[in-house]
Order: structure tokens, then C-alpha cells, then sequence
């Protein structure tokens, strides 16, 4: 359950302001038509994060314990300082329209999740936890619940969140993991 919860709330704060939620607001402006762009961004993000995932459940196979807690620890903490950077969007993510609503939003969401902050995070959080589905639950749910809302109320949320705010609390809950893990806490527990 704490993997599940983890990924959630990780990837759902880190998402916020992400390039993907910016893909969001635009997919939803552009097309009007939210049951397929939410249904896209749910495909595309289990496809993503699924072999995100397996990547990271691969890894705990070829490290020794010692070498992987401080490979996690200073991902973790590489991953705070990342999304204190702001993200910024290419337009051609989102011109896709040949392929219609829900394919354009798939190619476009796979596409822009490609080596974004939250699919790194989604192979580091499988390595730690070593429970691919639910990690890959956890990061989808995190996904939905930060794009939903952006697809569905579009512009008239987009300025009232308090994005740095939000950053620096994902910040800070990538770097406690990151210290944690270095440490060594949770290896009692098979983490």
C-alpha cells in the first residue's frame, strides 16, 4: 500500500505545471472533446510508465542492494532538484490532428512522457519498491488525478494553482526519499 501511495502522491504533485498537464489544457482547448483525451492520457500513461516500470524492476536484478540504495538515493534527490526547474512545452507535441482525438492524444502523451521527470520517477520508484503494478498504478492514478482535472476545467484552473508551491512540496518529498534511502530506512522492510 505504501508503494501505491507513494507513487501517487508523488507523481500527482509533480506533475502539476508538468509539460504533459500543459498538453492537457491545450489538447482539451483544441479539441473539446475530454472522454477520449482523458481515455488516451490513461493508455498512453500505463504504456509509459508500465515499461518505465519494467526498467526499474530490471535494474534491482543487476545491482547489489548497497549499489542500488545509493543509485535510488541520489535519483531521488536529482529528481527534487529537477522539478524545481519549470518545464516548457513544445507546440508540435500537440499537432497530432491527423489521427484523431483519442490517437493524438496517446502518440502525444507517450511522446512527451519520454524521459520526463515523472517516467524517471516511475523507474526509480519500481527499483525501490520492487512491485511493478502497483508502482505503475500508483504513478497512473498520480497522472489522472493531476490531467483530469486540467482536461476537464482547462484555462479557468490554470492560473490559480499555486505551481512553485506545489513543485516544492514534490521537491522536498523526492529529496526525504532520497535521504531516506541513502540512510537505509525501509530495508527492514523490503523496500
Amino acid at each position: 500500500m505504501e508503494a501505491f501511495l507513494v507513487s501517487t502522491g508523488i507523481v500527482a504533485l509533480a506533475e502539476i505545471g508538468d509539460k504533459t498537464q500543459l498538453l492537457a489544457f491545450i489538447l482539451a482547448a483544441k479539441f473539446r472533446k475530454p472522454v477520449p483525451i482523458i481515455l488516451g492520457i490513461l493508455i498512453a500513461t500505463l504504456v509509459n510508465h508500465g515499461c518505465a516500470g519494467a526498467v526499474g524492476a530490471w535494474v534491482t536484478t543487476l545491482l547489489g542492494a548497497g549499489t542500488l540504495r545509493w543509485v535510488l538515493g541520489v535519483s531521488f534527490i536529482a529528481m527534487a532538484i529537477w522539478t524545481l526547474v519549470p518545464d516548457k512545452f513544445d507546440e508540435d507535441d500537440a499537432k497530432l490532428a491527423r489521427l484523431g482525438v483519442f490517437g493524438t492524444t496517446v502518440v502525444a502523451f507517450f511522446l512527451a512522457e519520454m524521459g520526463d521527470k515523472t517516467q524517471v520517477a516511475t523507474v526509480a520508484l519500481a527499483a525501490q519498491y520492487k512491485d511493478l503494478v502497483t508502482v505503475v498504478a500508483g504513478t497512473t492514478l498520480g497522472m489522472m488525478l493531476a490531467n483530469v482535472p486540467a482536461v476537464i476545467l482547462g484555462d479557468r484552473i490554470a492560473g490559480r494553482i499555486p505551481v512553485r508551491v506545489v513543485h516544492g512540496i514534490a521537491a522536498a518529498i523526492f529529496a526525504v526519499l532520497g535521504v531516506a534511502t541513502l540512510l537505509g530506512v525501509g530495508e527492514g522492510f523490503g523496500i
